[in-house]
């Protein structure tokens, strides 16, 4: 994997964001970096989704548009997705904003448009997600509804995001997913307005709050700066 990944805990293009955003870009390689907000996972709002995206990459100097994909049809229209990728004009940052994580991965999973990203990846794009778009990207993700878990799209191989994790208690999570998710699955509780940039083997913390690492037994917490374990 050529690209690196970023695994957003919420509150996307808001204030408090701009320091990590502007990281992720860079990340791209891209001067200016092109920015494509996808807003699948934002049922409710898509539109606004996308357009709050646009308006705040481009704040930040970035060249950014949208991509709406919004169902399954969409994602498995090669000619709809391909137009966002043409070689000159491919996007260095492919952002999946937050919302329904159980529709996002429906949409996505073995889609012409997730060949198209992971494709862009393999050439050095940032794949980067958002709450929903985060959790779709481990190998296991909690379903909002029901909690239990179920396979995702594993682009980010035994990992687990817990995204909004800012209030919650590391030791009483812990105790939850000692009784919830396999041993060998690494869970990261991301606060929102933070993240994990980098890609497996070599993340660091970014963005205002937090990211817990939650392994087996044990917890520890990580500021923007710090590398997390090699091992994750």
């Amino acid at each position: 994997m050529a690209g690196e990944l970023a695994l957003v805990g919420g509150e996307e293009f808001r204030s408090g964001c701009e320091e990590m955003d502007i990281e992720i870009m860079k990340a791209s390689g891209q001067s200016p970096a092109r920015v494509l907000i996808i807003p699948t996972a934002a049922v409710t709002g898509p539109a606004k989704a996308a357009n709050d995206g646009v308006v705040h990459f481009a704040k930040l100097g970035g060249k950014s548009s949208q991509l709406m994909v919004l169902d399954r049809s969409q994602s498995d229209d090669a000619a709809f997705v391909q137009s966002s990728f043409e070689p000159g004009q491919a996007p260095g940052v492919v952002y999946f904003t937050g919302g329904s994580p159980d529709h996002l991965l429906e949409t996505l999973a073995g889609s012409q448009l997730l060949r198209n990203i992971i494709e862009a990846v393999a050439a050095g794009a940032v794949l980067a997600g958002s709450s929903a778009g985060a959790m779709v990207m481990g190998s296991l993700m909690r379903r909002p509804r029901s909690g239990g878990w179920i396979e995702a799209l594993g682009i980010v191989p035994s990992v687990a995001v817990l995204p909004h994790h800012e209030g919650s208690d590391p030791k009483e999570t812990s105790k939850q997913l000692q009784a919830q998710v396999p041993a060998d699955i690494t869970v990261l509780g991301i606060d929102a307005r933070s993240g994990c940039l980098g890609r497996p083997g070599s993340w660091r913390a970014v963005g205002s709050g937090n990211v817990t690492v939650y392994r087996g037994t044990d917890w520890q917490v990580y500021s923007a700066g710090q590398n997390l374990p090699a091992e994750i």
